[in-house]
Protein backbone atom coordinates (compact mmCIF):
# COMPACT_ATOMS: atom_id res chain seq x y z
CA UNK A 1 0.00 0.00 0.00
CA UNK A 2 1.44 3.37 -1.03
CA UNK A 3 2.58 5.59 1.84
CA UNK A 4 6.05 6.98 1.02
CA UNK A 5 6.82 10.57 0.09
CA UNK A 6 9.73 12.95 0.41
CA UNK A 7 9.55 16.67 1.14
CA UNK A 8 11.75 19.35 -0.43
CA UNK A 9 11.69 23.12 -0.87
CA UNK A 10 12.43 24.92 -4.12
CA UNK A 11 14.67 28.03 -3.92
CA UNK A 12 11.57 30.28 -3.94
CA UNK A 13 9.94 28.48 -0.99
CA UNK A 14 7.48 26.25 -2.83
CA UNK A 15 7.09 22.99 -0.92
CA UNK A 16 7.65 20.02 -3.23
CA UNK A 17 6.28 16.62 -2.23
CA UNK A 18 7.45 13.67 -4.31
CA UNK A 19 5.54 10.40 -4.07
CA UNK A 20 7.48 7.66 -5.87
CA UNK A 21 5.43 4.63 -6.92
CA UNK A 22 5.29 2.16 -9.79
CA UNK A 23 1.54 1.60 -9.38
CA UNK A 24 0.54 4.02 -12.16
CA UNK A 25 1.38 4.44 -15.83
CA UNK A 26 1.05 8.20 -15.49
CA UNK A 27 2.83 11.15 -13.91
CA UNK A 28 0.48 13.30 -11.83
CA UNK A 29 1.37 16.84 -10.79
CA UNK A 30 -0.76 19.14 -8.64
CA UNK A 31 -0.15 22.65 -7.37
CA UNK A 32 -2.08 24.08 -4.41
CA UNK A 33 -1.97 27.72 -3.37
CA UNK A 34 -3.33 28.28 0.14
CA UNK A 35 -5.36 31.28 1.26
CA UNK A 36 -7.57 32.08 4.23
CA UNK A 37 -11.27 31.48 3.58
CA UNK A 38 -13.23 34.69 4.03
CA UNK A 39 -16.03 36.63 2.38
CA UNK A 40 -13.87 39.56 1.26
CA UNK A 41 -11.67 37.56 -1.13
CA UNK A 42 -13.75 34.43 -1.88
CA UNK A 43 -14.83 35.65 -5.33
CA UNK A 44 -11.26 36.66 -6.19
CA UNK A 45 -10.00 33.22 -5.18
CA UNK A 46 -12.66 31.45 -7.25
CA UNK A 47 -12.11 33.63 -10.32
CA UNK A 48 -8.32 33.39 -10.37
CA UNK A 49 -7.86 29.72 -11.38
CA UNK A 50 -10.63 30.03 -13.98
CA UNK A 51 -8.83 32.96 -15.65
CA UNK A 52 -5.35 31.42 -15.41
CA UNK A 53 -6.63 28.25 -17.07
CA UNK A 54 -7.62 30.24 -20.16
CA UNK A 55 -4.06 30.81 -21.22
CA UNK A 56 -0.55 31.97 -20.32
CA UNK A 57 2.08 34.12 -22.01
CA UNK A 58 3.49 31.00 -23.67
CA UNK A 59 0.05 29.54 -24.47
CA UNK A 60 -2.09 32.67 -24.97
CA UNK A 61 -5.44 30.97 -25.56
CA UNK A 62 -7.30 27.76 -24.76
CA UNK A 63 -6.72 26.32 -28.24
CA UNK A 64 -2.94 26.83 -28.10
CA UNK A 65 -2.85 25.32 -24.62
CA UNK A 66 -4.94 22.35 -25.70
CA UNK A 67 -2.67 21.68 -28.67
CA UNK A 68 0.36 21.68 -26.37
CA UNK A 69 -1.36 19.12 -24.14
CA UNK A 70 -2.28 16.98 -27.13
CA UNK A 71 1.39 16.88 -28.11
CA UNK A 72 1.98 15.39 -24.67
CA UNK A 73 -0.14 12.39 -25.69
CA UNK A 74 -3.43 13.81 -24.51
CA UNK A 75 -2.22 15.14 -21.17
CA UNK A 76 -4.87 16.76 -19.00
CA UNK A 77 -4.83 20.13 -17.22
CA UNK A 78 -7.40 21.08 -14.57
CA UNK A 79 -8.08 24.12 -12.38
CA UNK A 80 -10.39 24.36 -9.37
CA UNK A 81 -11.13 26.13 -6.10
CA UNK A 82 -11.36 24.02 -2.92
CA UNK A 83 -12.81 24.76 0.51
CA UNK A 84 -11.00 22.78 3.18
CA UNK A 85 -11.90 23.81 6.70
CA UNK A 86 -11.41 27.56 6.85
CA UNK A 87 -8.84 27.45 4.10
CA UNK A 88 -9.49 28.36 0.46
CA UNK A 89 -7.19 26.43 -1.88
CA UNK A 90 -6.54 27.30 -5.50
CA UNK A 91 -5.76 24.00 -7.23
CA UNK A 92 -4.17 23.05 -10.56
CA UNK A 93 -3.45 19.57 -11.83
CA UNK A 94 -1.64 18.08 -14.79
CA UNK A 95 -1.47 14.39 -15.67
CA UNK A 96 0.74 12.99 -18.42
CA UNK A 97 1.51 9.45 -19.58
CA UNK A 98 4.73 8.08 -18.11
CA UNK A 99 7.81 8.44 -20.29
CA UNK A 100 8.92 4.83 -19.86
CA UNK A 101 5.90 3.52 -21.78
CA UNK A 102 6.54 5.85 -24.72
CA UNK A 103 10.33 5.87 -24.88
CA UNK A 104 10.62 9.59 -24.15
CA UNK A 105 13.37 9.42 -21.51
CA UNK A 106 12.11 12.05 -19.07
CA UNK A 107 10.83 14.64 -21.53
CA UNK A 108 7.14 14.27 -20.65
CA UNK A 109 7.77 15.04 -16.99
CA UNK A 110 9.72 18.15 -17.93
CA UNK A 111 7.24 19.28 -20.56
CA UNK A 112 4.18 18.64 -18.38
CA UNK A 113 5.81 20.51 -15.52
CA UNK A 114 6.62 23.35 -17.92
CA UNK A 115 2.97 23.69 -18.97
CA UNK A 116 1.80 23.71 -15.36
CA UNK A 117 4.45 26.27 -14.44
CA UNK A 118 3.55 28.46 -17.40
CA UNK A 119 -0.18 28.55 -16.58
CA UNK A 120 0.34 29.27 -12.89
CA UNK A 121 3.52 31.36 -12.84
CA UNK A 122 3.63 33.19 -16.17
CA UNK A 123 0.07 34.35 -16.98
CA UNK A 124 -1.11 36.25 -20.03
CA UNK A 125 -1.46 39.97 -19.30
CA UNK A 126 -2.24 43.17 -21.19
CA UNK A 127 -1.82 46.77 -20.03
CA UNK A 128 -1.18 45.89 -16.39
CA UNK A 129 -3.92 43.33 -15.94
CA UNK A 130 -5.30 40.02 -17.10
CA UNK A 131 -6.91 39.85 -20.52
CA UNK A 132 -10.26 41.64 -20.26
CA UNK A 133 -12.19 39.09 -22.33
CA UNK A 134 -11.04 36.20 -20.15
CA UNK A 135 -11.96 37.99 -16.91
CA UNK A 136 -15.44 38.94 -18.17
CA UNK A 137 -16.08 35.48 -19.56
CA UNK A 138 -15.12 33.67 -16.36
CA UNK A 139 -16.96 36.14 -14.12
CA UNK A 140 -20.15 35.47 -16.07
CA UNK A 141 -19.61 31.72 -15.87
CA UNK A 142 -19.07 31.72 -12.10
CA UNK A 143 -22.15 33.89 -11.57
CA UNK A 144 -24.12 31.32 -13.61
CA UNK A 145 -22.65 28.53 -11.45
CA UNK A 146 -23.75 30.28 -8.25
CA UNK A 147 -27.26 30.81 -9.60
CA UNK A 148 -27.39 27.22 -10.85
CA UNK A 149 -27.10 25.98 -7.27
CA UNK A 150 -30.75 27.02 -6.85
CA UNK A 151 -31.67 24.29 -9.31
CA UNK A 152 -30.02 21.65 -7.12
CA UNK A 153 -32.17 21.95 -4.03
CA UNK A 154 -30.26 19.29 -2.07
CA UNK A 155 -26.99 21.22 -2.45
CA UNK A 156 -28.76 24.52 -1.88
CA UNK A 157 -30.28 23.35 1.40
CA UNK A 158 -26.91 22.03 2.59
CA UNK A 159 -25.09 25.27 1.75
CA UNK A 160 -27.83 27.38 3.36
CA UNK A 161 -27.59 25.39 6.58
CA UNK A 162 -23.80 25.81 6.65
CA UNK A 163 -24.09 29.55 5.89
CA UNK A 164 -26.62 30.07 8.68
CA UNK A 165 -24.86 27.82 11.16
CA UNK A 166 -21.48 29.46 10.57
CA UNK A 167 -22.67 32.99 9.77
CA UNK A 168 -20.15 34.51 12.20
CA UNK A 169 -17.32 32.18 11.15
CA UNK A 170 -15.15 32.05 8.07
CA UNK A 171 -16.53 28.61 7.24
CA UNK A 172 -19.90 30.16 6.45
CA UNK A 173 -18.41 31.59 3.25
CA UNK A 174 -19.49 29.81 0.05
CA UNK A 175 -16.48 28.66 -1.95
CA UNK A 176 -17.49 30.68 -5.05
CA UNK A 177 -18.27 33.81 -3.05
CA UNK A 178 -21.34 35.99 -3.61
CA UNK A 179 -22.68 37.26 -6.92
CA UNK A 180 -22.46 40.91 -5.87
CA UNK A 181 -18.74 40.56 -5.12
CA UNK A 182 -17.94 39.91 -8.78
CA UNK A 183 -19.14 43.39 -9.75
CA UNK A 184 -16.18 44.90 -7.89
CA UNK A 185 -13.52 42.83 -9.67
CA UNK A 186 -11.78 44.15 -12.76
CA UNK A 187 -8.81 42.74 -14.65
CA UNK A 188 -6.26 45.02 -12.94
CA UNK A 189 -7.53 44.22 -9.45
CA UNK A 190 -7.48 40.48 -10.14
CA UNK A 191 -3.92 40.62 -11.50
CA UNK A 192 -2.74 42.65 -8.50
CA UNK A 193 -4.34 40.07 -6.23
CA UNK A 194 -2.66 37.24 -8.19
CA UNK A 195 0.75 38.87 -7.76
CA UNK A 196 0.27 39.24 -4.02
CA UNK A 197 -0.97 35.64 -3.56
CA UNK A 198 1.77 33.96 -5.55
CA UNK A 199 4.43 36.10 -3.91
CA UNK A 200 3.42 35.68 -0.26
CA UNK A 201 1.14 32.66 0.22
CA UNK A 202 2.10 29.01 0.86
CA UNK A 203 2.29 26.81 -2.25
CA UNK A 204 2.49 23.01 -2.33
CA UNK A 205 3.56 21.10 -5.43
CA UNK A 206 2.87 17.36 -5.55
CA UNK A 207 4.39 14.92 -8.03
CA UNK A 208 3.45 11.23 -8.04
CA UNK A 209 4.76 8.50 -10.33
CA UNK A 210 7.67 6.17 -10.97
CA UNK A 211 10.29 8.91 -10.79
CA UNK A 212 13.72 9.72 -9.42
CA UNK A 213 13.89 12.58 -6.94
CA UNK A 214 16.68 14.38 -8.74
CA UNK A 215 14.84 14.56 -12.07
CA UNK A 216 11.71 15.89 -10.34
CA UNK A 217 13.69 18.50 -8.40
CA UNK A 218 15.43 19.66 -11.56
CA UNK A 219 12.22 19.85 -13.62
CA UNK A 220 10.31 21.63 -10.86
CA UNK A 221 13.13 24.11 -10.27
CA UNK A 222 13.09 25.07 -13.94
CA UNK A 223 9.28 25.27 -14.31
CA UNK A 224 8.53 27.11 -11.04
CA UNK A 225 11.36 29.64 -10.81
CA UNK A 226 9.22 32.77 -10.41
CA UNK A 227 10.12 35.17 -7.62
CA UNK A 228 8.51 34.77 -4.19
CA UNK A 229 8.91 36.30 -0.76
CA UNK A 230 11.35 34.66 1.62
CA UNK A 231 8.69 34.89 4.35
CA UNK A 232 5.32 33.35 3.56
CA UNK A 233 2.00 34.49 4.99
CA UNK A 234 0.85 32.60 8.09
CA UNK A 235 -2.74 31.41 7.69
CA UNK A 236 -4.97 31.24 10.78
CA UNK A 237 -6.15 27.82 12.00
CA UNK A 238 -9.72 26.63 11.55
CA UNK A 239 -12.00 27.48 14.47
CA UNK A 240 -13.46 24.26 15.86
CA UNK A 241 -14.56 24.72 19.47
CA UNK A 242 -17.40 27.23 19.12
CA UNK A 243 -20.05 26.71 21.84
CA UNK A 244 -23.76 26.15 21.13
CA UNK A 245 -25.82 28.26 23.57
CA UNK A 246 -29.09 27.14 21.95
CA UNK A 247 -30.34 25.32 18.85
CA UNK A 248 -31.26 27.67 16.01
CA UNK A 249 -34.16 27.00 13.65
CA UNK A 250 -34.48 28.39 10.14
CA UNK A 251 -37.18 27.83 7.52
CA UNK A 252 -37.42 28.87 3.89
CA UNK A 253 -40.08 28.33 1.24
CA UNK A 254 -39.35 27.61 -2.37
CA UNK A 255 -40.90 25.86 -5.34
CA UNK A 256 -39.85 22.33 -4.37
CA UNK A 257 -41.74 19.03 -4.50
CA UNK A 258 -40.40 17.75 -1.20
CA UNK A 259 -39.08 19.38 1.93
CA UNK A 260 -35.33 19.35 2.60
CA UNK A 261 -34.33 18.86 6.22
CA UNK A 262 -30.75 19.66 7.20
CA UNK A 263 -29.38 19.30 10.73
CA UNK A 264 -26.00 20.83 11.55
CA UNK A 265 -23.99 19.49 14.50
CA UNK A 266 -20.75 20.51 16.22
CA UNK A 267 -18.66 17.40 16.88
CA UNK A 268 -15.68 19.19 18.51
CA UNK A 269 -13.51 16.55 16.84
CA UNK A 270 -11.43 17.39 13.77
CA UNK A 271 -9.08 15.61 11.39
CA UNK A 272 -5.97 15.83 13.55
CA UNK A 273 -7.64 14.76 16.81
CA UNK A 274 -7.05 11.42 18.52
CA UNK A 275 -10.81 10.71 18.33
CA UNK A 276 -10.99 11.17 14.56
CA UNK A 277 -11.24 7.43 13.80
CA UNK A 278 -14.04 6.92 16.35
CA UNK A 279 -15.85 9.88 14.75
CA UNK A 280 -15.49 8.28 11.30
CA UNK A 281 -17.02 5.08 12.61
CA UNK A 282 -19.74 7.01 14.46
CA UNK A 283 -20.82 8.85 11.28
CA UNK A 284 -20.58 5.63 9.27
CA UNK A 285 -22.90 3.73 11.59
CA UNK A 286 -25.27 6.69 11.82
CA UNK A 287 -25.71 7.60 8.18
CA UNK A 288 -22.84 7.17 5.71
CA UNK A 289 -23.85 3.80 4.20
CA UNK A 290 -26.96 1.93 3.00
CA UNK A 291 -26.74 -0.26 6.12
CA UNK A 292 -26.59 2.77 8.45
CA UNK A 293 -29.21 3.56 11.08
CA UNK A 294 -30.68 6.61 9.37
CA UNK A 295 -31.16 4.88 6.04
CA UNK A 296 -32.60 1.73 7.56
CA UNK A 297 -34.89 3.36 10.15
CA UNK A 298 -36.05 6.55 8.42
CA UNK A 299 -36.17 5.44 4.79
CA UNK A 300 -36.46 1.67 4.64
CA UNK A 301 -38.59 0.86 7.70
CA UNK A 302 -40.66 4.04 8.17
CA UNK A 303 -40.71 5.10 4.52
CA UNK A 304 -40.38 8.76 5.50
CA UNK A 305 -37.41 9.91 3.42
CA UNK A 306 -36.52 9.97 -0.26
CA UNK A 307 -32.90 10.17 0.87
CA UNK A 308 -31.21 10.49 4.26
CA UNK A 309 -27.53 10.47 5.17
CA UNK A 310 -24.87 12.06 7.37
CA UNK A 311 -21.56 13.54 6.31
CA UNK A 312 -18.58 15.01 8.11
CA UNK A 313 -16.83 18.31 7.48
CA UNK A 314 -13.66 16.83 8.90
CA UNK A 315 -11.48 19.94 9.13
CA UNK A 316 -14.19 22.08 10.70
CA UNK A 317 -15.45 19.41 13.09
CA UNK A 318 -19.03 19.50 11.80
CA UNK A 319 -21.52 16.73 11.02
CA UNK A 320 -24.53 17.34 8.79
CA UNK A 321 -27.60 15.13 8.44
CA UNK A 322 -29.62 15.73 5.24
CA UNK A 323 -33.01 14.26 4.36
CA UNK A 324 -35.67 14.71 1.71
CA UNK A 325 -39.12 14.29 3.27
CA UNK A 326 -42.77 15.18 2.86
CA UNK A 327 -43.64 18.30 4.87
CA UNK A 328 -46.36 16.47 6.80
CA UNK A 329 -43.80 13.90 7.98
CA UNK A 330 -41.41 16.42 9.55
CA UNK A 331 -42.21 15.65 13.20
CA UNK A 332 -42.19 11.89 12.74
CA UNK A 333 -38.95 11.98 10.75
CA UNK A 334 -37.29 14.19 13.37
CA UNK A 335 -38.39 11.82 16.13
CA UNK A 336 -36.82 8.82 14.40
CA UNK A 337 -33.62 10.73 13.60
CA UNK A 338 -33.35 11.90 17.21
CA UNK A 339 -33.88 8.31 18.39
CA UNK A 340 -30.93 7.12 16.28
CA UNK A 341 -28.73 9.82 17.80
CA UNK A 342 -29.82 8.72 21.28
CA UNK A 343 -29.05 5.09 20.42
CA UNK A 344 -25.56 6.07 19.28
CA UNK A 345 -24.95 8.00 22.49
CA UNK A 346 -26.10 5.06 24.61
CA UNK A 347 -23.98 2.54 22.67
CA UNK A 348 -26.92 0.67 21.15
CA UNK A 349 -24.95 -0.54 18.15
CA UNK A 350 -25.22 -4.04 16.78
CA UNK A 351 -22.21 -6.16 15.85
CA UNK A 352 -23.46 -6.15 12.26
CA UNK A 353 -23.63 -2.34 12.13
CA UNK A 354 -20.14 -2.01 13.59
CA UNK A 355 -18.58 -4.70 11.37
CA UNK A 356 -20.25 -3.44 8.17
CA UNK A 357 -19.19 0.12 8.88
CA UNK A 358 -15.59 -0.84 9.54
CA UNK A 359 -15.56 -2.85 6.32
CA UNK A 360 -17.14 -0.03 4.33
CA UNK A 361 -14.70 2.60 5.58
CA UNK A 362 -11.68 0.35 5.03
CA UNK A 363 -12.80 -0.59 1.50
CA UNK A 364 -13.20 3.10 0.73
CA UNK A 365 -9.68 3.81 1.98
CA UNK A 366 -8.20 0.96 -0.02
CA UNK A 367 -9.94 2.08 -3.21
CA UNK A 368 -8.39 5.53 -2.77
CA UNK A 369 -4.94 3.95 -3.03
CA UNK A 370 -5.70 3.19 -6.69
CA UNK A 371 -6.03 6.87 -7.64
CA UNK A 372 -3.10 9.30 -7.76
CA UNK A 373 -5.55 12.19 -7.35
CA UNK A 374 -6.96 10.63 -4.17
CA UNK A 375 -3.48 9.97 -2.80
CA UNK A 376 -2.56 13.61 -3.29
CA UNK A 377 -5.88 14.77 -1.81
CA UNK A 378 -5.40 12.58 1.27
CA UNK A 379 -1.94 13.96 1.96
CA UNK A 380 -3.15 17.53 1.37
CA UNK A 381 -5.97 16.98 3.88
CA UNK A 382 -3.47 15.77 6.44
CA UNK A 383 -1.24 18.76 5.82
CA UNK A 384 -4.17 21.16 6.31
CA UNK A 385 -5.58 19.20 9.25
CA UNK A 386 -2.31 19.03 11.14
CA UNK A 387 -1.80 15.28 10.99
CA UNK A 388 -0.75 13.18 8.00
CA UNK A 389 -2.14 9.66 8.32
CA UNK A 390 -1.01 6.76 6.21
CA UNK A 391 -3.79 4.55 4.90
CA UNK A 392 -2.57 1.77 7.16
CA UNK A 393 -2.76 4.01 10.23
CA UNK A 394 -6.37 4.89 9.43
CA UNK A 395 -7.26 1.25 8.76
CA UNK A 396 -5.73 0.12 12.05
CA UNK A 397 -7.43 3.02 13.83
CA UNK A 398 -10.83 2.10 12.38
CA UNK A 399 -10.39 -1.58 13.22
CA UNK A 400 -9.55 -0.69 16.84
CA UNK A 401 -12.59 1.53 17.48
CA UNK A 402 -14.94 0.10 20.13
CA UNK A 403 -18.36 1.10 21.43
CA UNK A 404 -16.93 3.03 24.38
CA UNK A 405 -14.94 5.28 22.05
CA UNK A 406 -18.02 5.80 19.88
CA UNK A 407 -20.03 6.79 22.96
CA UNK A 408 -17.28 9.21 24.01
CA UNK A 409 -17.49 10.90 20.60
CA UNK A 410 -21.31 10.91 20.70
CA UNK A 411 -21.38 12.63 24.08
CA UNK A 412 -19.50 15.62 22.67
CA UNK A 413 -21.78 16.17 19.65
CA UNK A 414 -24.20 19.11 19.88
CA UNK A 415 -27.06 20.02 17.55
CA UNK A 416 -26.47 23.61 16.44
CA UNK A 417 -28.82 24.42 13.54
CA UNK A 418 -32.01 23.01 12.04
CA UNK A 419 -32.79 24.18 8.52
CA UNK A 420 -35.94 23.28 6.59
CA UNK A 421 -36.65 24.14 2.96
CA UNK A 422 -40.41 23.80 2.51
CA UNK A 423 -42.57 23.79 -0.62
CA UNK A 424 -44.06 27.22 -1.15
CA UNK A 425 -43.96 30.45 -3.15
CA UNK A 426 -40.70 31.90 -1.84
CA UNK A 427 -37.28 31.85 -3.46
CA UNK A 428 -36.67 31.90 -7.18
Amino acid sequence: MFTNYSEHYLPNGIRLLIMPTDKFKTISMALFLHQELNREVAALNALLPAVLEQGSRQYPDKLTLQRALEKLYGSDLTADILKSGERHVIAFGCETPHDKYLGKNGTLLRQGMSVLGSVTGDPLTENGGFKKDYVCQEKNQLIKDIRAMLNDKVSYAYERCIALMCAEERFGTYKLGQIEDYDQIDREALYSYYQKLFYYNPIDLYVIGELEEEEVLEAAGEAFSFSRSEEQSKLPPTEINRPVPEVRYHEESMAVNQAKLVLGFRTYTAYGDAQYCPLLVYSGILGAFPHSKLFMKVREEAGLAYYVHSRLERHKGLMVISAGINCDDYSQARDIIDRQLEDMASGEISDTELDNTRRGLINRLRSQQDSPTQLISTHLSGSIGGRTYTAQELIEGIEAVDRQEIRAVAEKIKLDTVYVLRPGEGGS
